[in-house]
């Protein structure tokens, strides 16, 4: 795990004089910041485990992968079977995400160096070329593993459930006011969406 992003101290002030809810959040939560793995292969596979389960269940059959696997690497990972994959807990849609993303590495025919000289929507579309990876999935490697200031992941119903909870709005939240909000906390969506995420759930949500 590395430390926090070089712009977090920089984006909590200017978000909590744009913004009160967002000044109160950032002043309820102190403990933490948002940090990352430095590992995109990994942060893949939990990414893809994760899709529509709650974290407790995701959690869950993610630990029996680890344990299955030992080290997440692409090596290892591309050793094993759909059905080895697969028996951790997983549909076979996703077991067949996690091998075919591990064979793409090895090959080299998925090169996450290349992110670093996209803009968002350019890395999103590149990641989002993955099987199972779709524009939420990229938007949560773009802002846990690569730290990217700006995403707004508005598919993500945490964010959504945070945001109609701080703003006393109903579910879902009109899309006028989520576009409204990106605007007013734009260059730093990533530090508004954690602190709401927060707001939410106690544990920081990792990737």
């Amino acid at each position: 795990m590395s430390n926090k992003p070089k712009y977090w101290n920089r984006a909590k002030k200017i978000l909590s004089k744009k913004d009160k809810v967002m000044r109160k959040l950032i002043n309820n939560y102190k403990d933490k910041s948002l940090i990352t793995r430095n590992d995109v292969f990994y942060s893949l596979c939990m990414s893809i485990t994760g899709q529509q389960l709650s974290i407790s269940s995701a959690s869950a059959i993610f630990k029996r992968f680890q344990k299955k696997v030992g080290k997440i690497t692409p090596t290892r990972v591309s050793k094993l079977s759909i059905s080895q994959i697969k028996s951790c807990g997983m549909t076979k849609q996703k077991a067949k995400g996690i091998k075919e993303l591990a064979v793409k590495m090895i090959r080299k025919e998925f090169n996450p160096k290349l992110i670093n000289k996209m803009s968002d929507e350019e890395a999103i579309e590149y990641l989002s070329q993955l099987r199972q990876i779709g524009r939420w999935s990229a938007e949560m490697i773009l802002l846990f593993t690569f730290n990217r200031s700006n995403i707004w992941p508005i598919q993500d119903i945490g964010l959504l459930r945070a945001i109609s909870k701080n703003f006393n709005k109903k579910y879902l939240p009109p899309q006028k006011f989520i576009s409204s909000l990106q605007k007013k906390y734009s260059p730093y969506c990533s530090v508004a969406t954690w602190y709401l995420w927060r707001s939410i759930d106690n544990d920081p949500i990792q990737y």
